[in-house]
């Protein structure tokens, strides 16, 4: 690999690092998790196709894209590279069961994947080459380490704090250095998609507000404008070399309190691919631990809904106005995206079904009397305690009060999805095929997960995504 030594500039040294990187230069649980992520991503992209909010793109993009052959995951549309990645992001991030890194607070698969996926329809129709499966792996494991490094530089609570959404804004460096990989850009070329990328970087919280679909949206537009930024600079548009530390710069402008430091400590000696979650509850990642604990306790003492007197949640300070505050708003959600934020709504169908699947998170749930009774005794609190290793770890407490007065408490430090307590290759396969057993045939589910098995050694990665088509 070529030294890093020599450029200046912080962003420079990072877009050396990511042009210069090989297959070769990668471990093997690298790869591995390369693999295990695409098959997690094709999982919720192809279920994530059949959301209203997904309807509602793939109209907008048929509307706007008259011409191309990009797969829309899913679906038997098509559309030109840059509107497929709109339209494959989006969906993947409506079911909230994509992966997630504990570090940065933020979804790398459904930013990355859909520009890597376009740009194989890119290269192939331009320079009439196929992308390999080694080159995406490559090219996944640069876009997953730089958008990771940027959200912990940020501080994810200096970043929600003032009203960004993580993954729609450093998802968009993340697919222009993905799309700089696969496109064959240079340094220079890499600093200047990064530094494109900077105008474009956006993703408000204000969906929380009211249940809206733009947090869905943000993963899609970050791969549309990643992929954007990589092909301008590919063709000459000349972008700021300084991006990431300039007084008018990334870091400066999105957070109050960013460490630049985190940005290229450990460079090239661990890849941050290797410290992603994946999903097992259909809701926020904030949720997920809580919710583990309510599955203990119903398990563990056989909890009828009937029994429960009050829930108290111990949430983290970064997530607490994203699922517990306002009370009465999180106690009442008016539609899935308000279910899939609510603290109350997520312990009240745990304790019912005891999952908190999608099967769980629909609109027909939100207005049962079970559920409303036992989100009425819902309390979301905040713990120092779960502080003391954030954002490195995402611990969570819950303590279930009865009416015949028993307290009946768990604790999770790593929740069930976490690389220390992650779902095995078969659990994932299982999910994938729960998920997409409605959209997919049993056979091409199997084919699916035994190309992806063997992504290092696919000739053309637009045959994978055209097996997700329907």
């Amino acid at each position: 690999m070529a030294s890093t030594e020599g450029k200046n500039g912080l962003t420079q040294k990072l877009a050396n690092f990511y042009a210069s990187l090989e297959y070769e230069n990668l471990p093997p649980q690298v790869v591995d998790r390369a693999k295990y992520f695409c098959l997690d991503y094709l999982a919720v992209a192809i279920r994530g196709s059949k959301t209203p909010s997904s309807a509602a793109m793939q109209r907008a993009v048929k509307a706007l894209s008259h011409n191309g052959d990009s797969v829309i995951m899913g679906t038997s549309l098509h559309a030109a590279p840059e509107y497929a990645a709109l339209a494959n992001g989006a969906p993947a991030h409506s079911l909230e069961m994509d992966d997630v890194n504990n570090d940065s607070s933020l979804h790398p698969g459904v930013a990355a994947f859909p520009a890597a996926f376009a740009c194989g329809d890119i290269v192939r129709s331009h320079h009439r080459a196929p992308v390999h499966g080694r080159q995406l792996i490559t090219a996944i494991t640069a876009g997953y380490d730089l958008m990771i490094r940027l959200g912990w530089a940020l501080d994810p609570r200096k970043h929600y704090a003032r009203g960004f959404h993580p993954t729609g804004t450093c998802g968009t460096f993340g697919a222009a250095v993905t799309s700089a990989k696969l496109l064959g850009l240079d340094a220079t070329q890499t600093t200047w998609a990064l530094g494109i990328s900077g105008s474009q970087a956006a993703g408000s919280l204000e969906f929380l507000a009211q249940g809206a679909w733009t947090k869905r949206m943000h993963p899609g537009w970050a791969a549309h404008g990643g992929l954007v930024a990589a092909t301008l600079a590919k063709e000459g548009f000349v972008g700021p070399t300084t991006i990431f530390e300039g007084r008018d710069g990334f870091l400066h402008g999105y957070s109050d309190d960013a460490d630049t430091s985190k940005l290229t400590e450990g460079l090239g000696d661990m890849f941050f691919i290797n410290k992603v979650s994946i999903k097992p509850h259909a809701c926020c990642r904030y949720k997920q631990g809580p919710i583990d604990c309510i599955l203990e306790i119903v398990r563990e003492h056989g909890l009828k809904p009937q029994e429960v007197e009050k829930t108290t949640v111990g949430v983290l300070q970064a997530g607490f106005n994203v699922i517990a505050v306002p009370e009465e708003q999180k106690r009442n959600p008016q539609n899935v995206v308000d279910a899939q934020f609510s603290m109350p709504f997520g312990a009240a169908v745990a304790i019912i079904h005891g999952r908190a699947s999608l099967e769980e998170y629909t609109e027909d749930a939100l207005g049962q009397p079970e559920v409303q009774d036992l989100m009425s005794r819902v309390r979301c609190v905040q713990d120092p305690a779960l502080e003391v290793n954030y954002p490195s770890q995402w611990p969570a407490w819950v303590q279930v009060e009865t009416r015949d007065g028993r307290r009946l408490r768990a604790e999770v430090t790593y929740p069930k999805g976490d690389p220390e307590n992650a779902l095995s290759w078969d659990e994932l396969k299982d999910k994938f095929r729960d998920l997409t057993r409605l959209v997919i045939p049993h056979g091409r589910q199997e084919d699916i997960i035994k190309t992806v098995e063997s992504l290092e050694g696919l000739e053309d990665v637009r045959a994978l995504a055209r097996m997700t088509s329907v």
